[in-house]
């Protein structure tokens, strides 16, 4: 059925059962949607009212302060000011507009408290945040009916949009993705909804390492490598920061350079990063990549960040593109096992555009000099650099991929191998002489050094 502004706007009956003694909250909040009906019915603009609280719903602040305003001045009004709210919510003004009409429980989850949570879950009638790397179940819940009106206000977004499908994926303004799942897809009584935000600290290498993510005694080897201009992957599970490794990598990169930034979802604020570069940013997947990909083989960047390379085409993208000498190509991927990469990667591309699975093994080998593998550990807020993986393919058209990095759970620290391949060190000398000495002596400190913490 299509969406009906009016039905959602009119909506009541919304109100949970009082089980935390604010029955009067809820009993104001009845109050302050009625005196807003009697408002909009003899408002002679009432055209106008539904665009403000419509504007409103969906977040922009102009008309959310309008809202707010009149939200107030109906409880000073009628002598309501001193009604107990729940904790969740920033005021009673607040907690009377988000319980009516705005993000209800959920809303906690976008104040300064919860910035630095990553994503929010609603599950059936649970709400869930994440919190230093876990999901924590909050006290409030949230009603099927409550539920389904925050799902309309969130369709708001996309005009037209009909609410007859049981998946959906929305973006709100503040760029927060958030995937609905509805029965019959979700079970019974188990619909759900996932908010996710991309959290991209710009973390120096020094602060990676003060996290204990990568060893400090590696870092003149990174920034070489950066110099350098390998070709490098960053792959792991899911929260594994990845990105956040990609970023720090790219935040090292000369801005004198020409790039393109391609991303499924706005993730990666790579003009924050290096604001004076001049780096192009693509939003693009599947289909939409496709049809751009010719014009980017085409295009004259000195190089391309793929921020995730979740399918077939992207990642036939990335190897034409280093295929034809691209350099500096960054990348992540979702992989549990970097020595299968050559076939998992290749496997995507012919399952996607055909092609010979051995030839398109040995293609992917030769298009990436270096893979970072990134795990979390079972405290889910440690993130650890687990190994570093040198990727070639010989004349004869085998491909090596052989470990130059190791971490060690036990012990909690890193060792190194000394190798460097043939292809690494012919570019390496040629792009940046310098940069690839301080590689080299590094390499070589590093694996002399036995285990580091």
């Amino acid at each position: 059925m299509d969406f009906d502004f009016n039905e959602y706007i009119r909506k009541e009956d919304t109100y949970v059962s009082d089980g935390g003694g604010f029955k009067s909250f809820y009993e104001l909040c009845a109050k302050v949607k009625d005196a807003f009906f009697k408002d909009w019915e003899k408002n002679d603009q009432s055209a106008a009212m539904l665009e403000i609280q419509k504007k409103a719903i969906i977040g922009y602040e102009k008309e959310k302060c309008f809202f707010l305003e009149r939200i107030g001045q109906i409880i000073e009004d009628q002598g309501f000011s001193d009604t107990a709210f729940p904790h969740w919510y920033t005021g009673l003004v607040d907690a009377v507009y988000q319980e009516n009409w705005g993000l209800a429980g959920i809303s906690q989850w976008f104040t300064e408290e919860y910035r630095g949570s990553s994503s929010a879950k609603i599950i059936g009638e649970r709400i869930y945040f994440m919190e230093g790397g876990r999901m924590v179940l909050k006290s409030q819940t949230i009603s099927s009916q409550r539920k389904e009106q925050l799902i309309r206000a969130f369709l708001l977004m996309t005009p037209g949009k009909r609410f007859d499908r049981d998946y959906y994926e929305i973006y709100l303004l503040d760029g927060t993705r958030v995937t609905v799942y509805l029965e019959p897809m979700a079970k019974d009584g188990q619909s759900s909804l996932v908010l996710r935000r991309y959290l991209i600290p710009s973390l120096s290498f020094e602060e990676q390492a003060r996290r204990k993510t990568i060893p400090s005694a590696a870092i003149p080897l990174f920034k070489a490598m950066v110099n350098i201009g390998y070709n490098v992957v960053f792959m792991g599970a899911v929260r594994t920061a990845k990105t956040t490794f990609l970023a720090t990598w790219q935040s090292g990169e000369r801005e004198d350079l020409e790039g393109v930034l391609i991303e499924t979802d706005p993730e990666i604020p790579i003009h924050e990063i290096l604001p004076k570069a001049p780096i192009i940013q693509l939003l693009a997947d599947g289909e939409d990549l496709r049809n751009i990909s010719k014009n980017l083989l085409r295009s004259d960047a000195d190089y391309f960040i793929l921020a995730e390379a979740r399918d077939g085409i992207a990642l036939d993208t990335a190897v034409k593109l280093a295929c034809k000498g691209t350099k500096r190509m960054k990348m992540t991927f979702h992989s549990r096992n970097p020595e299968h990469f050559p076939l998992e990667a290749a496997t995507e591309i012919v399952k996607t555009t055909g092609g010979d699975l051995p030839l398109t093994m040995q293609m992917v080998s030769s298009a990436f000099d270096y893979l970072f593998h990134f795990v979390q550990l079972s405290d889910k807020s440690q993130k650890r650099l687990k190994g570093i993986y040198q990727m070639n393919c010989d004349e004869m058209g085998t491909f090596h991929i052989e470990q130059i990095c190791a971490y060690d759970h036990e012990s909690e620290s890193w060792s190194f191998k000394n190798v460097i391949g043939k292809e690494q060190r012919v570019y390496g000398s040629e792009s940046d002489p310098d940069a690839f000495r301080i590689f080299e002596r590094k390499l070589e400190e590093l694996s002399k050094a036995g285990q580091l913490k």
